[in-house]
């Protein structure tokens, strides 16, 4: 053996021996072979070829031949678990065995083109990010240790986030964790997602790691599930794609091509000039528009290259097939067609050094892509954001000991799609453990619910240890859509109090209140004033006086319950609470005469005492 081969393998082998020995005291999951869907960021789950394919194994032949090999990386492509481990295993194979060790490119590194990306999500709804020791060899190694267990709360962990490679495949993977730790892998989510079109930049070059490509960043900072239908070189409206891409239940269609159709490229495309290309934009929207009539369309400028300064063809280049998709976006607006948006090279705002080459991204540029995006699809799709917390949309994971908080959302969207509900009330555990559906393991009076709420339609969408900000989530993320309610009742921000000023608390009622209108615009909303609690009386007088006033500006209507569970003094009544927040059975039977006259249940109508 030569010298320097036995050194190679001397540097290797210790690394090796720390991995094997770890494996045993691990225990492993193939997200692969799971029971139900967990590859998130495929619209064809169970038609791959490969488990980690982005294409229907029937595009093999349909589409053009690179689109398929590079529909093998696995490009956007995400799994998602819950665990309260130390340390979390990633193993996994890049590529079928036999095609070499081209790990990275010459201007994107290995971590970029072949490496994974962990995220997790705490119970708050933070989203953190996680470093790993790897190993790239024929089986690559991703570590992740001294991880901290647990957040605040409770002891089951958080959400973790595993972003698979941007520019090869992935043909078997293993996740592992500590043998006693708890692990819980989560289902794809059902959310239409945001579909993306596009070219090298989308896939992902040249990002230093999966979850700073723009796709991945806009998947976060939106919270949606996003399609990655990408293809390096080969974004390039063909019709036998954009066939495919239509077969897709989209919140957004985002076709971002222009990168691989500028001037230079029509004559070996077969493009003929200026009109030629205007056509493929004219025909792709007008198929995604003929399948999906109300989804929204985002057509994408060619952001520019930042060495145009100094390269007048390079300038015209882009500036030219800009020019010619912008008269195409014209002429369909000019038809009537609707849901048809433009984000423009100037709203993505590309900086002197937001490139490696001129053209595809660093890490710096791949963020300024991802704010022109959100900023663009936060209009179309109306979920605007703030700066105070409470005006930032997050799940949460609280209270899983008494409900999962992403399993009772799914339940909700369920039953309101097959019951749809007359009235809604969105609160928190003041409201959630009082009873009705969807059912939970606390229930404090569920009669007074049988007997008023349930045969007044009314749906309990109240969640436990919820605040301002997730239930702005929840209405951004379609628990008011697909049916009409004749009323919405809120009483939300108790919850926010410790760690909010009044201001913050009003600012995201009013956002939260906006996106209610927008949803429900023929309901009558009902905004409660927060109940009295222990210690807090005073200050919740002045803040429903103020939540009084926002009702005004907002024109809905304002009630306060207040008043019956305080004494003459002021204070909160403690025979009608069970811990100074929360009503006993004897505090919800005189709120639900309370509600009586706002639900306006007919005289007739018999409740139990």
């Amino acid at each position: 053996m030569k010298i320097k081969h036995l050194l190679s393998l001397l540097l290797v082998l210790p690394g090796f021996y720390a991995v094997s020995q770890n494996a045993s005291t691990l225990k492993w999951w193939n997200p692969a072979e799971h029971a139900f869907p967990v590859v998130e960021g495929q619209a064809w789950a169970g038609e791959t070829k490969e488990p980690y394919d982005r294409l229907p194994a029937r595009a093999e032949g349909k589409v053009p031949p690179a689109v398929w090999n590079l529909s093998q990386h696995s490009a956007g492509l995400m799994v998602r678990f819950r665990s309260n481990s130390t340390q979390v295993v990633v193993r996994y194979i890049s590529r079928p065995k036999g095609e070499g060790n081209n790990y990275g490119m010459d201007h994107m590194p290995a971590t970029g083109v072949s490496g994974v990306d962990l995220y997790a999500i705490t119970n708050e709804g933070q989203e953190l990010w996680c470093a790993a020791k790897r190993n790239f060899g024929d089986t690559i190694v991703y570590r992740y240790e001294g991880l901290r267990p647990n957040d605040q709360f409770h002891e089951l962990g958080r959400e973790y986030r595993l972003y698979l490679p941007l520019y090869n495949s992935v043909s078997w993977l293993e996740v592992g964790v500590e043998t006693d730790a708890h692990f819980k892998p989560l289902p794809v989510r059902k959310e239409k997602p945001i579909v993306v079109y596009g070219t090298s930049i989308a896939h992902g070059a040249c990002a230093s790691r999966p979850g700073m490509a723009w796709t991945s960043i806009v998947g976060r900072k939106m919270d949606r599930p996003l399609i990655n239908l990408a293809f390096s070189g080969n974004g390039r409206l063909d019709s036998s794609v954009v066939d495919f891409v239509s077969e897709i239940d989209a919140k957004v269609f985002v076709l971002d091509c222009l990168p691989n159709l500028i001037p230079g490229t029509w004559e070996r495309l077969g493009i003929n000039g200026e009109q030629g290309l205007k056509d493929r934009v004219l025909t792709s929207v007008r198929t995604l528009r003929a399948k999906h009539p109300t989804t929204p369309i985002l057509l994408v400028d060619n952001a520019g290259y930042t060495d145009a300064l100094v390269n007048d063809d390079r300038k015209w280049q882009y500036t030219t097939a800009n020019r010619v998709q912008q008269e195409a976006f014209y002429q369909l607006k000019k038809e009537g067609v609707t849901g048809l948006f433009y984000l423009t090279k100037e709203e993505i705002g590309l900086g002197l050094d937001d490139t490696v080459d001129g053209t595809h991204p660093t890490d710096l540029g791949m963020l300024h892509y991802a704010q022109g995006y959100e900023k663009s699809l936060r209009a179309i799709l109306k979920e605007p954001v703030g700066i105070a917390s409470t005006t930032q949309p997050v799940t949460q994971y609280r209270e899983p000991n008494n409900y999962d908080w992403e399993e009772r959302h799914n339940e909700i969207l369920q039953l309101n799609a097959s019951e749809p509900p007359k009235m809604v009330f969105l609160a928190n555990s003041i409201i959630h453990f009082w009873g009705g559906l969807p059912r939970t393991k606390r229930v404090v009076e569920e009669e007074s619910w049988k007997t008023l709420f349930t045969p007044a339609g009314m749906r309990n969408q109240a969640y436990g240890w919820d605040r301002v900000e997730n239930v702005l989530w929840r209405v951004y993320h379609g628990e008011l859509d697909g049916f009409e309610a004749k009323k919405i009742f809120i009483m939300i921000g108790t919850n926010n109090l410790h760690l909010n000023t009044d201001d913050e608390i009003l600012e995201g009622l009013g956002l939260l209140l906006d996106a209610i209108k927008i949803r429900q615009p023929k309901a009558e909303i009902i905004l409660i004033g927060l109940l009295p609690r222990r210690d807090n009386e005073q200050r919740v007088v002045g803040l429903n006086l103020e939540m009084a006033r926002l009702s005004s500006h907002q024109h809905v209507k304002y009630a306060d319950l207040g008043a019956i569970f305080l004494k003459k003094d002021n204070k909160i009544d403690e025979s009608l609470f069970s811990d100074g927040l929360h009503p006993n059975a004897a505090g919800y039977v005189k709120m639900r005469e309370a509600l009586k006259p706002l639900m306006e249940v007919p005289k007739e109508t018999k409740i139990k005492k």
